[in-house]
This record gives structure tokens, sequence and C-alpha cells, in this order.
């Protein structure tokens, strides 16, 4: 790992074993991005990179010259207006009413180790010897508008981060309407875009789509990530799939509204940009001040998807996810939520956590419904303290009986919203997002507190500190169950109206840290009426998230194969519910149920004992199953083998780092007829190894493992006349998988 700044050519060079970046000072003081992608050689200079020729209907930087133009040339922090038409990483609105930029280069620092960025989530590195930083600052010399781009590659992964800090240094305020956090110019490679779309209770599903000549984007201006659009793209060759091929992969460490854009111009060459989305902001940059975008990661990989993923997921674990729980095993849960809804008693939510109990699971949680009048979705949000029609003895007295049969206890919040219908509404309605005199829509019967407010953020802080130091609370649960409308602020003059959705969000994470500085033992996990708010912004406060609201194990196939693509299984928050669904009325075995919710961080959202004495075995042997592979799960190598989204099966795998031990899970969705034989090619075993698979005599080489496959042919096959077990529609198995020392 290294990056280098040759004086002579101007070219900086960042480069590890496994990828390399070059930026070019061109001759007018703009930057130029030469080549991203695999490792090559360092040389003194790249300028044969640099490629010009006159085109008609093409604008010069430089009179009696048709040689530099910024339109087909590789920008590294492209402007609006100086000749190239391309979309900008920047636009800055002007006293003057110009939005006409130009920035040069000035210095450049390089440093081991990685900065934080002042209230923003950001890949951190525990050693400054993990990765090493590039800021390179440009100055426009008619604003003195400063502009630092932040680079920081890693030692051991193929990952580059990026963002942007804005420095007023002139003496006139300034408009930033529009500011990317990544902008990379490259060559289209037949490349086809890949995101993660979808809406609620079917996030996260993936969806290729060619890339034409134009803009093709994902977006949200929702204020939250939204369950729509995931803030994440790739761009993957024609060739590429799981295992080979070319993936970039671009994620936004943001939780609200984004950009993710990817242009072709007509002369095959790829612009990329992702950041803050321009519509509906404009920042207000008084002399003197700062503003620091929100970071993007990249991640290359020539070796297909699931190494993009495999980088994903290491980084996230190791540099992303923070405190006492970012390496800790997660504890088996149980939620009262399906099982009760609003409409419980202390004794029933205790009879729920002594059955709990006896399964050997670890934490009762309790959801919504516990605080103020909240008997109903249409009153007592914003009130959150216990109420005393349920806990006649105080929450504290429900907390130390489920304390003494052994769980911990944990609480559901949901501190950005309101309803009408409670005490803090009635005492502060200026405190709602509303615009005023317009009508105020409503989504679930609550509406968005003011987070750029900083009295609105230190009331729940103060309401939640309450709670939580009122009895030993282990766990929190952070829901946000609806988007912004009618989005303005009482509190925001009107020149900073444009300013709030981002002031909102960056009040969600001032709230997060407080929290977090004052209980750092507590597991906090968050939610947005299931996955609306999944992203790594989330990631770096929580290490684990509710992935869907949709807990039916067939659609969890989808979803949770979806999301990891990005996100490592132990953010993925994956419980077994009833039969049939609640979302799908889909009645699924409860050991599928269990199989699929394994691979992620695992726990129920049901009464046990509404289950039969078998149906309550099996819940014993899930625990234990969890308790004794969850490690391995979390932190193993993860392989995607068969895709439910184009097939009738799918199939994963986790590998542990030393290749000792693997744990398969197969899964099929409707059964067949007189069907085919079937073997399952596994990955990342220890190809001269032996292994002996759980409940088969045989042993087998990680080779043949592998190369042949798994036989994983079931009852399906032919027609069963014998002692044979029979197969079914949602069908599945766990194997587990361990080398012969």
């Amino acid at each position: 790992m290294d990056i280098i700044f040759n004086e002579s050519s101007r070219t900086f060079h960042l480069y590890n074993s496994d990828i390399s970046y070059i930026i070019k000072v061109m001759e007018d003081n703009s930057l130029s991005n030469l080549y991203y992608g695999k490792r090559v050689s360092c040389q003194e200079d790249y300028d044969y990179l640099i490629e010009d020729s006159y085109r008609p209907m093409t604008n010069y930087v430089y009179e009696d010259s048709y040689r530099f133009t910024r339109e087909y040339q590789m920008q590294e922090f492209p402007v609006h207006g100086t000749t190239d038409y391309r979309q900008p990483a920047i636009i800055v609105e002007q006293k003057n009413g110009s939005d006409i930029s130009y920035f040069e280069y000035v210095t450049h620092k390089i440093a081991e180790g990685k900065a934080d960025i002042p209230g923003l989530p950001s890949i951190y590195a525990d050693s400054s010897q993990e990765c090493q930083s590039l800021a390179i600052t440009l100055m426009d010399p008619l604003t003195r508008l400063s502009v630092t781009l932040n680079y920081t590659i890693f030692k051991e992964l193929p990952v580059i981060t990026r963002s942007v800090q804005l420095s007023n240094q002139g003496e006139e305020n300034l408009t930033i309407t529009r500011i990317m956090s990544l902008s990379l110019d490259i060559p289209n490679d037949q490349y086809k875009i890949l995101q993660l779309s979808g809406a609620w209770g079917r996030e996260r599903h993936p969806k290729i789509r060619n890339i034409e000549p134009g803009l093709t984007s994902i977006a949200s201006n929702r204020g939250n990530s939204s369950h729509h659009h995931n803030p994440f793209l790739a761009l993957l060759n024609d060739k590429t799939d799981e295992f080979s091929g070319k993936a970039i992969g671009l994620n936004f460490v943001y939780s609200g509204n984004f950009l993710g854009e990817v242009e072709l111009d007509n002369f095959n060459n790829i612009r990329i940009n992702m950041g803050i989305n321009p519509e509906n902001f404009a920042w207000q940059l008084t002399p003197g001040e700062d503003f620091y975008s929100p970071e993007v990661v990249m991640v290359y990989s020539d070796k297909g998807l699931n190494r993009m993923s495999q980088t994903f997921h290491q980084l996230y674990r190791n540099h992303l996810t923070r405190g006492y729980w970012h390496d800790k095993a997660r504890p088996i849960l149980i939620n009262n939520w399906e099982a009760t809804r609003m409409d419980f008693t202390e004794d029933q939510l205790f009879d729920i956590a002594k059955k709990a109990s006896e399964c050997g699971i670890e934490l009762f949680v309790l959801d919504d419904g516990w605080f103020g009048d909240r008997r109903n979705d249409k009153a007592g949000l914003g009130d959150w303290y216990p109420s005393d029609d349920i806990f006649e003895n105080g929450l504290t007295n429900l907390v130390e009986r489920i304390n003494s049969i052994g769980l911990d206890f944990g609480i559901w919040f949901e501190p950005e919203m309101v309803n009408k219908d409670s005490n803090l509404y009635r005492a502060h309605p200026e405190w709602v997002i509303h615009t005023p005199n317009r009508h105020m829509s409503h989504g679930r019967n609550q509406f968005v507190l003011d987070y750029a407010n900083p009295e609105v953020v230190d009331y729940i802080y103060d309401s939640m500190e309450k709670v939580l130091s009122s009895a030993n609370i282990k766990y929190v649960k952070w829901d946000m169950n609806r988007s912004m409308t009618e989005v303005y602020s009482s509190y925001l003059p009107a020149n900073r109206q444009k300013e709030l959705s981002h002031r909102y969000i960056l009040g969600v994470y001032h709230l997060y840290e407080r929290l977090q500085e004052k209980f750092p033992e507590i597991l906090f996990e968050f939610c947005s009426s299931g996955g609306g708010r999944f992203d790594p912004g989330m990631l770096y406060y929580s290490p684990q998230g509710w992935t869907s609201d949709n807990t039916d194990a067939i659609d969890r196939l989808k979803i949770q194969y979806g999301t990891s693509i990005v996100y490592p299984l132990s953010s993925i928050g994956s419980h077994v519910t009833a039969s049939p669904n609640e979302t799908t009325y889909r009645e699924v075995p409860i050991t599928t149920r269990g199989n699929v919710s394994y691979f992620g961080s695992f726990g129920y959202e049901l009464d046990l004992n509404y289950l039969t004495e078998n149906e309550i075995d099996v819940v014993k042997e899930q625990v234990k199953f969890v308790k004794e592979y969850r490690e391995l799960i979390h932190n193993g190598l993860f392989y995607r083998l068969m895709d439910p989204f184009n097939t009738n099966y799918c199939a994963w795998m986790v590998v542990s780092e030393d290749q000792s031990s693997s744990i398969v899970g197969n899964y099929k969705i409707l059964n067949e007829a007189n069907w085919s034989y079937r073997k399952l090619k596994l990955k990342g075993l220890d190809p001269d190894a032996l292994y002996h698979i759980d409940g088969d005599d045989r042993l087998y080489y990680g080779s043949e493992l592998m190369n042949i496959g798994l036989v994983i042919t079931d009852g399906s096959a032919g027609q069963i006349q014998d002692d044979r077990p029979h197969s079914y529609d949602f069908d599945s198995k766990v194997y587990v998988l361990k080398k012969v020392e």
C-alpha cells in the first residue's frame, strides 16, 4: 500500500496489491482521472493516457488552440459551465447570480491512517498502519472557495474511500446547490448497472440494467435512504457473474436524501456521481465556514460480485461498526410485536419471556405500545415515559422480573416521530416539520420532528436517557416509520430551508452519538418500517438492522440474498415468526423459517406458548445451533451459490477464515415431480483437506465438493417407494462441514 506523488509529472498513484488509482494535475491545474482498476506498476508518468483531437461543436479552454477541452477529458472534480457539459461534482451560486466555478490545484498532503469526518459516520482505521490517506486541496481564485478531496486506501482490501470538504475562505456568502462526494470518470467496458431496489416488504432486490447514452440514476428525496433504492450501485461488465469478471461497487455512507447517477457520453466514457441529492438542497456557506460531505466507499473486484461483497462485509464489520458490540456475538432475542401488537399486559409479556427463557433465548425485547397513551398508532408517540396503565409498579418491575429468569431486556423507541394526540405535540406543535399555512400529510398517523432544531434533539435525548437509566436495559430498537413531506422548519430562516433534510440527518447522528457515549454497552438496532434506512450510515451507530418487516421465510430468501450483496450477515436482522406469515399468509415449516434466519442476527417474533411440543423442541435445537455457530456465520466468508430470483432454489454458505468449518444453506421454493438429480458446487474450502458433513459417514475432499459438488438430491427425484424422506414446497436443509485433522 502506498500513495506516491511524482513531482515532475504531477501525478498521484494510490495503490495496494489489488488496485491502482491514478490522478493527474493538468496544465490548467484541474485534476484528471487517468486510471482506476486492477493494480498496475508504477511509472514516472502516464501522460500517454491523455488524448486530444479537434471535434466540431466543441469549446476549448485556450484561445488559438483546439487541443484542450474538458468535455472529453476524464475529470476528477468536474465543474459546471467551463467546456464540460456532463453532470458536475459541484455547483456554487455566488452573490452576482453566477454559478460558474473553476478550481485549481494548490497543494496536497499524504498521511498514515484516516481522519474522522466531523458530525458524520465514516470508515475508520484501528491503526495508522492499516491505511494511507491523501488530501488534495483545490481553490477557486475568484470566490476563494477551497475544496479538499479526501481519499483513503486500505492496505489489505481493494477499497478507496472518498469525501469532500468545502471551506469558504472568501468574503462573500456562497450557496452550495450541488456537492457530490464522488465523481469518477472511466472508459466504458461494456458495463451494466447493478442496483438494489424494491419497496416496503421487498427491499433490496438486485436489478441489472443496460447503460445507454445519457443519464441513469437512483435516488431518494424522502428524507431517508428508503426502501425503494439503496444508496449503492455497481458497474459490472457483460462477463461478470458471482465468481468472475469485473465489478466496481459504490456505497454512500449516509442515511438521507441521496443521488447515484451514471452518465454515458457519446464517446463511450462513463461518469459516476454519488452524493447528497441536489433536489431541494442548498447550503449557505458563510465566510470562515466549512461543509463536509458524507463519504463514499469504492470497492473493486476482478473476481466477480462475490468478492466485491466479501470486501464490503470485511470492511463494514471491521472498519464501520464500532463500540462494544461490533465484534461480539449478538444475543438471540424474542420480540413481542407480532405476538401482541400494542395490546398486552405486564403478565402477558412475562409469560412470553418465561417460555423464551425455557428455550435458551437470551434477550426479551418490548416493542411498540409501552409508553404514554399508546394503545393504537394514533396516540402517544413523543411521550417517552412508561404507561402507568400497563406497568402499575413501573417498567423497572418488568425488567427485574425478566432478568430474574435469565433474560436481558430491550426496548423499542421511535424517537424521530410524534402523534398529534400526545403531550409533546400539544406543548410544541412548532417542533414538527411542516410548511406554514399548508396542509400536513401524515404517515401512519404520525409526523416528523424537526431534528434540525437542537432543542428538539436535546428534549428527546433527555426523555430517552431517563428511561434507559431507570432500569437494566441492554438493547434498543430504534424505529422510523415515515418519510418527510411539506419539508419546512420553523427553526431555520428562509434562506436555510433547503438545508433542513441534511441538518435533520445530522441531528439523528448526533442523538445516536450522545446516547452511545452515555450507554456504551447497549446494543442498538436500527429499523425503518423494516428496511427503509438500511445503509452504512446507520451501521456506524448500530451494528445490526431490521432487514424488512416482511418476515416470510421464502420472501426473506430474496431480501437477504440482495442485502448480502453489500451488507454483512451480522447486520441482517432475521427472525423466526409465526405461520401462516402475517404478510404473505404463506405456511412455511418452522425448520425452514429457522434455516433462513440462521444467516443473520437471529431471533424470534412470536408467542412460543402457542407452539406444539414438537415445535418447541425444534426451537430449542435452533437456539442451540445458533449459539454454537453464530460467530462463524457472522465473521466467516459468505458465498452466494444459487439465485432465488432466477431459479426455483436458493443456496449460500459461510466458510471460516481458516477453512476449518463451513455451514451451507440449501432451499427449495416449490416442489417438483420426477425431478433430476442435483449437486451443489461449494466454494472457499481447502481443496486438499478432508471434510466431514454432519449426518454423513463419508469424508469428502474440498476439491470434490467444489468441483463435483455436494449431492443435494431429494425426494422429488423419481417416485418414492422406500423409506426415503419426502420433499415439500418450501423445503430446506442446512449442512455443517468440518475439516478432519
